[in-house]
């Protein structure tokens, strides 16, 4: 397994829940750099403002002000194109809505939907997706 997954961005409007995301992934040494947005349309213009940033992981929350995480997903694949794909893209939610775990399960762009809050496994769990990402990544 992956020691750690390089580049984290949280977007959640969530202080509270960015506190303890930033919390865990520090405590378990698993990030070697953490970059939080509160809205969903901040952390897409950043992305879109620094190309040559590389991020490994994305922790997105499903329920925004503004703009959601799945409008987030479809304006990165509208904005930014098929190399946002690179990313792995975890979505967090407390909802207990199964549609939208059955919409986060058919979006091709989401590796895994995880209830709220993070945790070790979870964190873990993201660590393999990326390294089983890197095994098939042909560069």
């Amino acid at each position: 397994m992956l020691e750690n997954i390089g580049t984290v961005m949280l977007i959640d409007d969530e202080e509270i829940d960015q506190k303890s995301y930033r919390r865990i992934l520090n405590r378990t040494n698993s990030a070697e750099k953490i970059i939080s947005f509160t809205y969903a349309e901040d952390a897409l213009s950043f992305i879109k403002g620094n190309p040559n940033q590389k991020i490994d992981v994305v922790f997105l929350d499903i329920n925004m002000p503004r703009m959601n995480g799945f409008e987030f997903l479809d304006a990165a694949i509208k904005d930014i194109g098929p190399e946002f794909a690179r990313m792995v893209i975890v979505m967090l939610t407390t909802s207990m809505d199964p549609l939208d775990r059955k919409r986060a399960e058919e979006n091709p762009l989401v590796r895994a939907f995880f209830n709220k809050p993070l945790t070790v496994a979870q964190i873990n769990q993201t660590k393999e997706l990326l390294e089983g990402l890197h095994d098939t990544d042909p560069a």
